[in-house]
């Protein structure tokens, strides 16, 4: 928070030994999660093609772990704060690895979205409370900064590990092979967890509000839903209805949660200015993003021609910006100011992706690479400096929630941004004009038109492709304008919502 804020308690001085140790293991689960994320994008040609799901089916591959994991991470945040931060994430992970294999054996599109909405249920136990032990573990502000960059840089990491492992694996084996590569990070984390991590919860938490759980779950998954059915088809009477289902859930579970005395997640939070400026930030920064970085991959491979295993690699500026910038995220911060970090890094994100405008099939690499490292290191410095000042801004009984909350931005903007921008590429898309003969399959995604042109004579196959390719280039372009403007106009609220706004002070 602001310098209204009182200075950390002089008794958290003392700093726990091992906590560097300790945060070893934490970053591992964050890089569970992060690979399981980027490596889905390479592997969606290939599950289009096994699976044949439809284009709505495809989205919903993409966007229900997001769905599930934003419904549940302020529960499970709350959970964690009341039985223990360290069993809740050893148990999460045990769950995550478990599932991965249900996901890399998936045989039909609808067992394949089962398993990635159980993998969200798995994987909302995890982000919470590794950020919730990094405040618990690490008092001191500056190296609770240095602390959560290295655990920002960790993730991005992951989104480079995990196209260029996934494209070396899909290259060599099937596309469920992507998710195997969970289980040895499972399980060291599991079994070297279990001796370094401290437990740490809430002294005097409340029950677990499960009348509150189910609220929230519903709601979020309400609301989400209505965004993404409309986005795709427009409003509809079930889209309006599960609409104001989601708001009358939230509605809810935000007046159930300020007459409770003990709340799953108190609501006085985000009268911090600072605190509800930072989860803005995020939620805005990956509605931009996330939906634009899922067709990327798609891009690369099926209009470009490039090989899984060349896609990953050419993501990798990205992913070397945000670590570069997450680990200097926190000094800036204080050379400077938070608002100043934040928002110039949402705007450099803002101005990549409309430099993205311009694309077309043939578009060469360095424009592409010096994109995708400028959106790097903008998102690298606005999210480690959000993620610190979120942590900062509540007393450490309550990081759970707090780093719940966090997460729960960063996986609604997700979903959201899969849904809205995703929904634009493909509905650009499938307008697209086919020669004779195209079958129907071909508009449901750019996968399907890529398989129906096998079974095509060369010159209806190439007309085809041809076509197709020129229609989701254009929605990728229409998309990544949409999105620089949600980074820009994030920019600027941050400018206005951190002011004042400092990471050295600690409730």
């Amino acid at each position: 928070m602001s310098s209204t804020l009182r200075p950390a308690d002089p008794t958290e001085a003392v700093q726990r030994p091992g906590r560097w140790l300790a945060l070893s293991v934490l970053v591992l689960a964050v890089l569970l999660v992060a690979v399981d994320a980027t490596v889905l994008g390479l592997a969606t040609p290939y599950i289009s093609e096994d699976l044949a799901p439809t284009g709505t089916q495809l989205l919903w591959i993409g966007d229900v772990y997001s769905f599930v994991i934003a419904g549940l991470l302020v529960s499970m945040g709350g959970l964690g704060d009341r039985i223990g931060r360290k069993r809740i994430l050893l148990v999460g992970a045990t769950a995550f690895g478990a599932v991965s294999v249900l996901n890399a054996y998936a045989s039909t599109p609808e067992l394949m979205i089962l398993a990635r909405a159980l993998l969200g249920v798995a994987g909302a136990t995890l982000m919470p409370a590794t950020l919730a032990l990094i405040r618990n573990i690490f008092h001191d502000p500056r190296e609770r900064s240095l602390a959560v960059g290295i655990w920002g840089a960790t993730a991005s990491a992951g989104t480079a590990v995990g196209p260029v492992a996934g494209g070396f694996l899909l290259e060599h084996f099937w596309w469920g092979s992507v998710f195997l590569i969970n289980l040895p990070v499972m399980a060291v984390l599991v079994v070297v967890g279990a001796r370094l991590l401290p437990e740490s919860r809430d002294p005097d938490p409340g029950p677990w509000d499960l009348r509150g759980v189910v609220l929230s779950l519903a709601g979020m998954v309400g609301i989400v839903y209505a965004v993404k059915e409309t986005a795709a088809h427009g409003l509809a009477p079930g889209a309006l209805t599960a609409g104001l289902l989601g708001a009358a859930a939230l509605y809810g579970f935000v007046r159930r949660q300020l007459t409770l005395p003990k709340p799953l997640l108190d609501m006085r939070l985000f009268a911090h200015r600072g605190f509800s400026g930072a989860v803005l930030a995020d939620l805005l920064t990956i509605l931009g993003l996330s939906g634009l970085v899922f067709f990327l991959s798609q891009y690369l491979q099926l209009v470009q021609g490039r090989g899984p295993f060349e896609a990953g690699l050419a993501e990798l500026p990205a992913a070397i910006g945000a670590v570069a910038a997450g680990l200097v995220a926190g000094r800036a911060a204080r050379r400077f100011s938070v608002r100043a970090v934040v928002s110039g890094g949402l705007a450099a994100v803002g101005l990549s992706l409309a430099a993205l405008t311009v694309v077309d099939h043939s578009t060469g690499y360095p424009l592409i690479g010096t994109v995708l490292l400028f959106v790097g290191i903008g998102a690298g410095f606005s999210f480690t400096v959000t993620a610190d000042v979120i942590l900062s801004s509540v007393p450490k009984e309550q990081a759970g929630a707090a780093s719940a909350v966090s997460e729960t931005a960063y996986e609604l903007g997700a979903a959201l941004g899969i849904a809205v921008l995703g929904s634009i590429v493909t509905g650009v898309y499938r307008g697209f004009s086919g020669p004779a003969g195209t079958p129907a399959g071909a508009h449901e995604s750019l996968g399907g038109a890529v398989e129906a042109a096998r079974t095509l004579p060369p010159d209806t196959a190439g007309a085809l492709l041809a076509s197709a390719r020129e229609a989701f280039v254009d929605g990728l372009t229409l998309a990544a304008g949409a999105g620089a403007t949600v980074l820009l106009a994030a920019s600027a609220a941050a400018w206005f919502l951190l002011r004042d706004q400092r990471l050295d002070h600690t409730p």
